[in-house]
Parts: C-alpha cells; sequence; structure tokens
C-alpha cells in the first residue's frame, strides 16, 4: 500500500481540494496553511483515517505536529500500521 497516496486521497475528499492534494509533496504544510483545515476537519480526517487503515487513535496519540505537514501525517499513519 502506498500509505502517501492514501493519505493525500483522503486529505482531497476531506478537504474537498477537488484532486489539488495529488501534487503536494511529503514537506507540504497541512494545519496552519490550508484554511479548510481546521478543528472540524480534522476530526473528520481522524475518523477517516481510522476507517480506511482500520486503526483507532487515542486523544493522547496526537497533537498539532501530527497534522504539520504531509510527511508528518504520513509517518504517523505508518507508525500506526508498523
Amino acid at each position: 500500500m502506498d500509505t502517501k497516496k492514501e493519505v493525500l486521497s483522503i486529505l482531497d475528499e476531506v478537504l474537498n481540494l477537488g484532486g489539488a492534494a495529488a501534487q503536494f509533496e511529503l514537506d507540504t504544510p497541512l494545519l496552519g496553511a490550508l484554511p479548510d483545515l481546521d478543528s472540524m476537519a480534522v476530526v473528520g480526517l481522524i475518523n477517516i483515517l481510522e476507517e480506511r487503515f482500520g486503526f483507532f487513535i487515542e486523544d493522547d496519540e496526537i497533537d498539532g505536529s501530527t497534522f504539520a505537514s504531509v510527511g508528518s501525517l504520513v509517518e504517523f499513519v505508518n507508525g500506526k500500521l508498523a
């Protein structure tokens, strides 16, 4: 499975980016850089990550740094999958 590709697909879906997320690189900033990535979008993103990847995210496992960039989010997902 290509975790980055799947994470970008989920970002695109949750934020209604119309395919723009496919152009994001690992160093693309997320939280604070994408206006649509607000607290409600983060909750939606977490829910879909859990559903698609089949894991559960505890509240104390995440903070703002998890959503700092595409790379930090992909790294988090890969850590949960390991």
